[in-house]
């Protein structure tokens, strides 16, 4: 077996595992707008794996000056596109699922923030002059 065709066969092992990735990442989007921690957990994992791999694959490829020789050859540039193209696409789904995240975190922080003012309030307590104090002053604390 010649060389051009293990790193072929190499090559279209990358593209596959690009390809799952692509499928992972939406799917991963989809649990994020689901709101799903335990699904969230999962397939993090399931990417993070897959992204292990995926290095491991990169680095026999960085690592092979036969590899890089026959790249400049032009040898695998139908393929390179190919792999090229679905990893513009994992990056750009990718970051949508950040901007998601990002998102959902301020929406999380905005009702804690709500929370604890209704808390605060339904905890004023007022002294026998009338005047308002917080709910602390249990702990020895003055508002």
């Amino acid at each position: 077996m010649s060389s051009e065709s293990v790193y072929f066969s190499q090559l279209q092992t990358q593209l596959e595992q690009l390809q799952q990735l692509e499928v992972i990442i939406d799917n991963e989007k989809q649990i994020l707008q689901q709101h799903d921690p335990d699904k969230l957990t999962e397939i993090s994992e399931q990417k993070n794996q897959l992204l292990l791999t995926i290095q491991a694959l990169d680095k026999q490829f960085e690592q092979s000056l036969q590899f890089k020789n026959e790249k400049a050859q032009g040898l695998f540039t139908e393929i390179l596109t190919d792999i090229e193209a679905v990893l513009v696409r994992c990056k750009e789904k990718n970051q949508i699922n950040g901007q998601i995240i990002q998102q959902s975190s301020l929406a999380v922080e905005r009702m804690k923030t709500t929370l604890l003012q209704n808390h605060n309030k339904s905890s004023m307590t007022y002294d026998n002059k009338g005047k308002t104090s917080g709910g602390l002053s249990s702990l020895g604390i003055k508002a």
